[in-house]
């Protein structure tokens, strides 16, 4: 095949794409750790400015630290730093109704008092040092500020019992795990041995503490009426409530010993949080559709009268999926947040009577919007090129407020973007992002890389999760992202597509994508590597059963045997109600599992990882398809990262799962030049 000069015009690149600047260094290793990441932005209630966090990581300790910065909304001011321990355990929230104070969560202090979990804070914007307000054994999981800044409430989880105070065991030796539950473990939690989370409310001034739920149900998600009178918050509470995603949404008097109604029951974001209206009439909240769908739920705005009444759900001809975070226009019309679009996403409003929908940002991401009373909006936005930054909508238009990675930017060379759309082999329409070096000699070794989920997508971002993209083009490959079916972005019927049937759609999907790029004669056939995480490590190990065209494959946490994964993993509820029962379902659960019953097939090495603890996809999923290959005689390398869950979650072991990945490639993708990683 010929060889092309990279011309982008020649490439069609669509006007979404960004030019570079002159670089300096290369997307390396120390580059990824200099990517910042901003957090929960909260506006104020005037308006005037933008609390954030902002987390960075440190090589010398190995870890990632966060903390507390203020953003002025006034063009020309500058974002200050507020705290500088960099333990900042998120949730900040504006105290009072003039945002004299902030709260925050945070596990600070000497290492037992760290071990009580995170604790809730206030800094004051007068100046001094933040002021601890609670100090629970266990800490505080959640909590919502009053309107008037006086009292919060706290979301608190059952403390567990002392075994050296317990009858009959007196020793320091843990307790056994007694589980009687369906859904019993959870990744990052553990098992889960049936501890129940319940509200408490705080008053701010006194410090005392009144229990204003207890009992068999968790309450989690707690918010305040504008007049501060009633609280909502969302919990399970039918029979079977460990064995489905359905909730319900309450209210209640703040008070001791109070009643609480349920307004709904619906199925809802485990991040969302109900949001009031500013007169107090109305609750939004995200809703899905019956449980039945739990994996692929396409969330859009549901209002629910407090005083009863139809609910209403809003967005249905807009066939897109909303982000949890809700917020209301000033006026009370209309709601706000992020609609995730075809690769990409963006800041929409919704009208509440009419339903019409208004895209408040251009192209790119946005994400994580809060609302002050004057109606400016606070939210993060960002492109291929651009981390996000903070940005204000306001009556004079959106605009950045932050530029935390302007110097970076202008040190870096990044990737070229093109998007693409091809059809797979029934013809459905896949859209895809291709990364290409700034400038490269055509075609080029080609990694296919896979986004997890399944509902997910690619998008036009730069962001932490991007540093593995960065450092492959900056290696010199072309980087396919696919947005497969099953993916979000797209609509219901794309995103449900694969329902039960597991790596069949996105097999052909992704095929056709890489069919494409040799078509364009960008990625050299002879020249072809794979590899994803989670969702995409289990689509990996799909796709070297199926075909032998990919010279490498890596696998980050993923699993060929589905079977060998109920029970197993935290996904009982989704298995039950989608894929049946294995013994019921014999043959779906077979074919789903078809990676490891037909391992014969697998001829490419394989690089397999995870993390020792995770329970999202257990590491067996790795090890059985790493001894699979080693069993055949395929080149093959098993990797466990000691303490991690399913996201790895230190600076040292994400740069190693990427450079190991570069590696494996260049290995078998680059034999005659055997290219240093970079």
């Amino acid at each position: 095949m010929r060889q092309l000069l990279v011309i982008f015009t020649f490439l069609g690149l669509t006007q979404a794409t960004v030019q570079a600047q002159p670089a300096a260094r290369p997307f390396d290793a120390e580059t990824a750790n200099s990517l910042q990441r901003l957090v929960e932005p909260e506006i104020s209630p005037d308006g005037r400015w933008v609390v954030y966090g902002l987390r960075v990581a440190d090589p010398a300790r190995d870890k990632y630290q966060t903390d507390l910065w203020l953003a002025p909304t006034a063009a020309g001011g500058a974002p200050r730093r507020l705290t500088f321990t960099g333990d900042f355990g998120g949730k900040p929230r504006w105290v009072g109704a003039e945002g004299a104070a902030i709260a925050f969560l945070a596990a600070r202090g000497s290492d037992d008092e760290k071990k009580k979990g995170a604790q809730l804070w206030r800094l004051s914007l007068a100046g001094g040092e933040a002021e601890q307000l609670t100090e629970l054994k266990g800490g505080v999981e959640d909590y919502a500020v009053a309107p008037d800044g006086s009292r919060a409430v706290l979301v608190v989880q059952e403390e567990a019992p002392d075994p050296e105070k317990l009858a009959g065991w007196r020793r320091k030796t843990p307790l056994p795990i007694v589980i009687d539950g369906f859904h019993f473990k959870q990744d990052r939690e553990g098992y889960l041995d049936g501890r129940r989370k319940h509200l408490q409310l705080l008053d701010l001034a006194s410090r005392r503490l009144d229990v204003l739920t207890q009992g068999e149900f968790d309450e989690v998600a707690p918010a305040w009426s504008p007049d501060g009178r009633l609280l909502a918050f969302l919990s399970r509470r039918s029979p079977e409530r460990d064995r489905t995603e359905a909730t319900g949404l309450f209210v209640m008097p703040v008070e001791a010993g109070a009643s609480a109604r349920g307004l709904a029951t619906l199925t809802t974001d485990s991040d969302a949080r109900p949001a009031w209206s500013p007169d107090g009439r109305f609750i939004a909240l995200p809703t899905g559709d019956e449980v039945k769908w739990s994996a692929y739920q396409q969330w859009r705005p549901g209002v629910f009268e407090v005083g009863g009444g139809a609910a209403q759900v809003l967005g249905a001809d807009l066939d897109r999926g909303w982000q949890p975070q809700l917020a209301w226009a000033a006026d009370g019309k209309a709601l706000i947040g992020v609609v995730d679009e075809d690769r990409q996403s963006r800041l929409t409003r919704i009208g509440v009577a009419d339903g019409q929908v208004q895209r408040l940002s251009g192209p790119g991401t946005a994400g994580q919007a809060s609302v002050a009373r004057d109606g400016s909006v606070a939210f993060l936005a960002g492109g291929w090129q651009q981390p996000a930054e903070l940005h204000v909508l306001d009556a004079a238009g959106p605009r950045a407020v932050t530029a935390h990675h302007e110097g970076w930017r202008r040190d870096v060379a990044l990737s070229r973007l093109r998007e693409f759309a091809t059809a797979s082999a029934d013809s459905t329409d896949v859209h895809g992002l291709l990364a290409l070096p700034p400038e490269a000699v055509l075609p080029l070794p080609t990694v296919l890389l896979i986004h997890g989920g399944p509902n997910s997508q690619d998008a036009q971002e730069l962001s932490t999760r991007s540093s593995l993209r960065e450092r492959l083009v900056a290696a010199g490959y072309a980087v396919l992202l696919v947005n497969y079916r099953g993916s979000s972005g797209r609509g219901k019927a794309f995103q449900r597509a694969i329902f039960a049937d597991w790596g069949r759609l996105e097999v052909q999907d992704l095929h056709a994508a890489v069919d494409w790029a040799v078509k364009q004669g960008i990625a050299d056939p002879s020249r072809l590597g794979v590899g994803g995480w989670s969702y995409g490590g289990i689509l990996t190990d799909a796709l070297i059963a199926a075909d032998t065209r990919f010279k490498a494959a890596v696998s980050g946490a993923g699993s060929g045997n589905q079977l060998s994964m109920f029970g197993t993993d935290q996904y009982a509820v989704q298995y039950e109600r989608e894929m049946g029962l294995p013994w019921a379902q014999r043959e779906r659960w077979l074919k789903v599992s078809a990676p490891f019953f037909k391992a014969e097939r697998i001829r490419t090495p394989t690089l397999f990882l995870g993390g020792e603890k995770d329970f999202n996809v257990p590491i067996s999923g790795s090890e059985q398809m790493y001894l699979a290959l080693k069993t055949l005689g395929v080149p093959t390398q098993l990797v466990i990262y000691p303490g991690q869950f399913h996201g790895l979650s230190l600076p040292s072991y994400q740069r190693d799962w990427e450079t190991r990945f570069i590696a494996w490639m260049d290995h078998y993708l680059k034999p005659q030049t055997q290219s240093a990683t970079k």
